[in-house]
């Protein structure tokens, strides 16, 4: 089980998109990773989720990272933090 909480996930995605050179201030919980917010590209989509892993041992496979795009920063937290605090939880990113 996890000890790291939604403040910290939150902390270690905005860090990540720093050093991959994205502007995160003004950053919120509504703001969408895809068109209209972070723009995020499939390549950072996976770049984020190969961190995510080597950190949390949170998995998200190759199927979900297209679906990623359409979440907003919030809810991709609340889906590392559901995974990370029961590692059985097998739930797609909606």
């Amino acid at each position: 089980m996890s000890s790291k909480t939604t403040g910290t996930t939150s902390q270690f995605l905005l860090s990540t998109l720093r050093d991959l050179n994205y502007e995160v201030d003004g950053v919120t919980d509504t703001t969408p990773l895809g068109d209209g917010g972070l723009e995020l590209e499939s390549l950072t989509l996976a770049e984020i989720a190969m961190q995510v892993e080597q950190e949390y041992g949170v998995q998200i496979d190759d199927e979900e990272l297209e679906a990623l795009a359409g979440l907003d920063f919030g809810r991709l937290v609340a889906l590392i933090d559901e995974r990370a605090a029961d590692p059985a939880l097998t739930g797609r990113a909606q």
